[in-house]
């Protein structure tokens, strides 16, 4: 079983234990809905956004509900997600949309589990989970003197592929919002994941490539709640590398 990092941190005493079980129950007493919003008629692969009305809970159904379940376990930074899909008619900025921002353990799990998963999307799109008021582009000046750890899944072994996308992007977003990486975690600004023809990528983004120490703490939390054989390596790329790469992979600064 993947280990999975504590997002109950904040929690009230008493619940830790119980955070994320009761996440989901609360999940689960809200009402269902399967229609698009308007926003997202436009395109049937933009993922759904959380119903914004829920139906008014009675008293009755308030008693059925434990304590637990009244109160929201809050984030220890709010986490936005960002959708991206391919429209040539558009800039690449303005093919960046921002859906939604979470700021508790039962905010992420509702929108978790109304959107599509990685898997389901489209070849050319991407999601992306950064801080609240950080772009997932390099321009952005919290990522512009950066890098990532960069993952690649090779779409030529589809079982594989599809066992393990969705796996690793879940686990990448509750190491983020669950500060599951420790002090090193105040570089992370965000991850994303590529839906490519070629083979799929999941990319986690520091905002300093000469913090040697915190990046490499950062990859070793990752291949180790993600279970790669430590017989594999993964490598991180600065930002700077990237844009004047020569052939197609730019060089690593580092490797775990």
């Amino acid at each position: 079983m993947l280990c999975r990092p504590d997002l109950t941190r904040t929690a009230p005493p008493g619940m830790l234990s119980r955070a994320l079980d009761n996440a989901r129950a609360w999940r689960d007493a809200q009402p269902s809905s399967h229609e698009e919003p308007a926003a997202c008629a436009s395109s049937k692969s933009m993922p759904r956004l959380p119903p914004q009305v829920q139906e008014e809970m009675t008293e009755e159904k308030l008693a059925t509900l434990p304590p637990e379940l009244l109160v929201k376990h809050p984030l220890q930074n709010p986490w936005t997600l960002w959708y991206y899909e391919n429209d040539k008619s558009r800039t690449w900025e303005q093919n960046q949309v921002e859906i939604i921002t979470v700021n508790s353990v039962e905010d992420f799990w509702s929108t978790y589990n109304y959107i599509e998963t990685a898997s389901n999307l489209k070849h050319g799109t991407d999601y992306s989970l950064f801080k609240q008021g950080v772009k997932p582009m390099w321009e952005d000046s919290k990522n512009r003197n950066g890098g990532r750890w960069l993952i690649s899944l090779d779409r030529s072994d589809k079982q594989r592929r599809e066992r393990l996308l969705d796996v690793y992007w879940l686990d990448v977003m509750l190491l983020m919002i669950g500060e599951g990486f420790g002090d090193a975690g105040e570089t992370v600004c965000g991850a994303v994941v590529n839906i490519r023809n070629k083979g799929d990528k999941i990319a986690i983004w520091t905002g300093d490539a000469k913090r040697a120490e915190e990046i490499t703490k950062i990859g070793q939390r990752l291949k180790e709640v993600l279970n790669i054989n430590p017989k594999i390596t993964i490598g991180y790329q600065a930002h700077s590398d990237t844009m004047v790469k020569s052939g197609s992979i730019a060089k690593n600064r580092y490797v775990v």
